[in-house]
């Protein structure tokens, strides 16, 4: 955690001033255990807006209308629902979002415009508008509803992905929140599934946006599941000013803190993605360093996190550093094999490009003891450092998505 950014015990997206949330179940996936699968978040106060999203040629027209929302530049909350992608259903599909941010909107009374809409769930399917026009009402907002609405937005998730953390910015306590959810088709392009961040520090909105497309880009774009980019990817990021009134703009000291704090909950919320991976048991940490440049960097941590053939070595617990090396060597970065090193759970296991002694059990039972299994390549050509996250592929991933529709 960056210095100065301090955790919010059970915070989430309501944990900064000004925000409340709901949730409700509305019929869209199945009825066990108190399931939810609409959610509303909502800022007290309009707010600027930052968002990134999917770059799929097959979008979900509930992407198409937040996008073309968002251009605005300010919003005041968002509708979501699981169960749903709401995708490949031809026109219908803008028709339904448009209801939907209406429904929404007249619920907790404000513009339609001023709301945004986010869909996750099976593709090929249409809202079941009747359900949601008959549930909307039953969406009580609260201050502490940030946990029904991360709930909400769960489909094949197991686990709840939220997190608050507060920095002290120009002498006063800033809050930024999130909540998360995608477990399956994750190897983004911009974002990652769906991911809600909220804020009540007064940031400008072109910082904002900036700030938010640099925090994507160095958490949720560095992390892969199963190398599928979703058609309903969407990271929203809301900020109300209700924590002062001076104005975080770009450069000096007030934009660093901020920038710290708002990646380190994407880059939270991203290994808690991909550590709930269909089917994980493990999750991969990857980090490239001596790399002749940061794009560099980032281009093998995530061609390595990603690669089948690493995630099956890791679910296996082989050091089979080769795989690691070819991954490396498919990413097309600049490098020399000569001058590479890898290490498995600070073990070092190749120097110089070659093999190296060491006590395979060991690195073995590193493997197959510890949840996270770290690799670190260092090229010795430069100082570009990154790191990418993924997680083991496993038998489990396979047969439930041998059957996810059925």
């Amino acid at each position: 955690m960056p210095a100065l950014v301090e955790m919010i015990p059970d915070g989430g997206v309501t944990s900064a001033k000004g925000y409340l949330a709901g949730a409700t179940y509305a019929g869209l996936k199945t009825q066990e255990g108190g399931v939810l699968d609409l959610g509303i978040l909502l800022s007290e106060v309009p707010a600027n807006l930052a968002a990134t999203f999917s770059t799929n040629k097959i979008l979900s027209p509930s992407v198409t209308l937040s996008r073309e929302r968002a251009r605005r530049g300010t919003a005041r909350g968002v509708i979501a629902n699981s169960g749903c992608a709401n995708c490949c259903v031809g026109v219908q599909g803008l028709t339904d979002a448009k209801e939907l941010a209406e429904l929404a909107a007249e619920h907790v009374d404000v513009s339609p415009e001023d709301m945004l809409v986010c869909s996750t769930g099976m593709i090929g399917v249409e809202l079941p508008m009747a359900l949601l026009r008959q549930n909307m009402g039953n969406i009580n907002l609260a201050n502490r509803g940030g946990e029904d609405f991360a709930r909400s937005i769960m489909t094949t998730d197991v686990t709840v992905k939220q997190l608050a953390v507060s920095v002290e910015i120009d002498g006063r306590r800033i809050v930024v929140g999130g909540a998360a959810k995608g477990v399956g088709m994750i190897h983004p392009n911009m974002a990652t599934m769906l991911a809600f961040i909220s804020t009540d520090a007064p940031v400008e909105q072109g910082f904002l946006q900036r700030a938010l497309s640099e925090a994507v880009e160095c958490s949720f774009n560095m992390c892969s599941v199963d190398g599928d980019q979703s058609t309903n990817d969407t990271v929203l990021a809301f900020a109300n000013g209700q924590a002062g009134d001076r104005e975080i703009v770009a450069g000096g000291e007030s934009a660093r803190l901020f920038q710290d704090a708002l990646t380190y909950v994407c880059t939270s919320l991203a290994k808690d993605m991909v550590r709930d991976g269909e089917g994980a048991q493990k999750l991969i940490e990857v980090t490239v360093d001596g790399a002749r440049s940061l794009a560099d960097a980032r281009r093998a941590a995530r061609e390595i996190a990603s690669s089948s053939l690493v995630k099956a070595m890791v679910h296996g617990n082989d050091p089979n550093w080769g795989r690691i090396m070819m991954a490396l060597g498919k990413s097309g970065v600049e490098l020399e094999e000569s001058k590479i090193d890898i290490f498995v759970n600070d073990i070092q296991i190749v120097h110089e490009g070659l093999a190296i002694p060491f006590f395979r059990d060991v690195v073995v039972s590193s493997m197959a003891g510890d949840p996270v299994v770290r690799f670190r390549v260092t090229l010795n050509l430069g100082d570009g450092a990154a790191s990418g996250w993924g997680c083991d592929l496993t038998e489990e991933y396979v047969t439930f998505n041998s059957a996810y529709s059925t």
